[in-house]
């Protein structure tokens, strides 16, 4: 890894993947990617890893799709015994100002997270917890808390304008169009 001058925060990276096990003798490993698709990963560089408090960057040497996933090879890890101990568990980190900006109406999963969803006429159902991948849209899961009508667990698809009426960044807020008994 490299020097810290070149760290970064926790708040300035988005972890994009994982490392997740050695692959062969010379020191490459399996990478896990929450890229779509998957071989995007390679294309953020520098990757970033954690080191104490701070991100470091990480070179790579190689990188290719291998069966069903992916493999790199890492500047400074040229064997297995050195890549089990260095890398095997770490997440994979890029710059947040690396991704394009979002924009008429497309928004990254981690913007919509936390945010208060509404009714139309104003009810307050809960925050954005997470979203989910499911065949025909994806779905976010909004739980209600202290400052909501209940607080049940909703599951409401993302369907702009059918059921996602207005997402509000600035003010932290999405109105829905949705039946609260269901």
């Amino acid at each position: 890894m490299a020097a810290a001058d070149n760290a970064l925060t926790s708040e300035q990276v988005l972890v994009v993947g994982r490392v997740m096990a050695v692959h062969g003798v010379q020191g490459w490993v399996k990478v896990f990617s929450h890229t779509d698709p998957m071989e995007n990963i390679f294309e953020y560089q520098p990757w970033y890893m954690r080191r104490g408090e701070h991100w470091l960057p990480v070179t790579l040497t190689g990188k290719r799709r291998q069966g069903k996933g992916l493999v790199a090879g890492v500047e400074g890890c040229n064997d297995r015994d050195q890549a089990q101990e260095q890398l095997v568990g770490r997440d994979i980190a890029i710059p947040r100002d690396l991704l394009p900006r979002s924009g008429g109406g497309d928004y990254y999963w981690r913007d919509l997270i936390g945010l208060r969803v509404k009714l139309a006429d104003g009810r307050d159902l809960g925050q954005v917890h997470s979203l989910m991948e499911t065949g025909a849209n994806d779905v976010l899961l909004v739980r209600g808390d202290g400052d909501s009508l209940d607080r049940e667990e909703r599951l409401l698809p993302w369907l702009p304008e059918q059921v996602i009426l207005d997402v509000d960044l600035e003010h932290g807020e999405m109105r829905v169009d949705w039946d609260p008994e269901f």
